[in-house]
């Protein structure tokens, strides 16, 4: 019983390889302490399981029978240690996602997730604009006007746009917001440059010539300036809703433009299989799949 895991490892490389030299190097010791650590096992067996030559040496019939009863213990020891190490061992993900819908969306539920899962790490780069180029991950959220064709898609919820602005403007412009749109500044994400002619057609404004446009390449930037009375910003809902129910936004007309924008989960191809992966994808989807404003 006093018999050293080590010693039994030692035996067992030397028995496969028949080289102390070669047990050493799989075991990462010099070949004088593994034959140091059988001499050790064969003293406490009270057996020689080596006949040691000048150049090479071999199992003895009593090494051999030895080595063909402790080996398959050795390897189960060695498989349910490496188990038990890697359900300590914590799993990562890799998610690629706009910045907006990590800021508005993902952090606000995150804690739901990491406090069931505190072995998943979560990696996030988070991206301004749809063009930006993505490094490789293991899942993306896709901000298109049409279905992703790689990966395994999953539609999470459509987009449409509503004009909104701070409370003091909606005040100053209370009896007369058509002539608003005319007036103060109109601000809108840069990736949809006509977005507001395209709304103000749908809503049957005829009248509509602004004296100021202003694009901006984010989308909490394009919210941010109508939260600080730059102008009226064409507002992204669902995904704004906080805004507007913290009183930070308020809408000015209530027609909205509706796009063909959505949002996709998208789940890229790995070589092997990944429980974890799996786990947050299917919560992504309960979670944000279909919200509405």
């Amino acid at each position: 019983m006093q018999t050293p895991i080590r010693g039994l490892r030692s035996f067992c490389f030397a028995a496969k390889s028949l080289s102390f030299k070669h047990a050493a190097k799989e075991l990462y010791l010099t070949p004088s302490a593994v034959s140091h650590q059988i001499k050790q096992l064969e003293e406490q067996l009270g057996i020689e399981l080596f006949q040691r030559q000048t150049r090479s040496i071999s199992l003895t019939a009593a090494g051999k029978n030895f080595f063909d009863a402790i080996s398959p213990i050795i390897y189960t020891l060695e498989n349910t240690i490496n188990e038990f190490s890697q359900l300590q061992q914590n799993t990562n993900i890799t998610i690629t996602l706009p910045e907006f819908f990590a800021s508005e969306l993902l952090m606000p539920k995150l804690s739901e997730w990491t406090s069931e899962h505190p072995n998943i790490n979560l990696q996030m780069d988070t991206l301004k604009t749809r063009k930006e180029l993505t490094r490789h991950s293991d899942l993306s959220i896709v901000l298109s006007s049409s279905k992703p064709t790689e990966g395994l898609t999953t539609e999470l919820f459509n987009l449409e746009y509503i004009p909104a602005c701070n409370e003091a403007l909606l005040k100053q412009w209370k009896d007369d917001h058509c002539q608003a749109l005319n007036q103060v500044p109109l601000i809108l994400h840069k990736a949809r440059p006509w977005a507001w002619h395209q709304w103000a057609e749908k809503a049957g404004i005829d009248d509509f010539s602004p004296t100021q446009i202003i694009q901006i390449d984010s989308m909490f930037g394009v919210a941010r300036a109508a939260q600080q009375g730059i102008g009226i910003s064409l507002i992204p809902l669902p995904i704004s809703q906080s805004w507007f129910d913290e009183k930070w936004l308020y809408k000015l007309f209530q027609q909205p433009l509706t796009t063909k924008d959505k949002y996709y989960l998208v789940q890229h191809e790995a070589n092997t299989p990944n429980p974890a992966l799996d786990l947050f994808a299917k919560w992504v989807v309960s979670t944000f799949s279909n919200i509405q404003s």
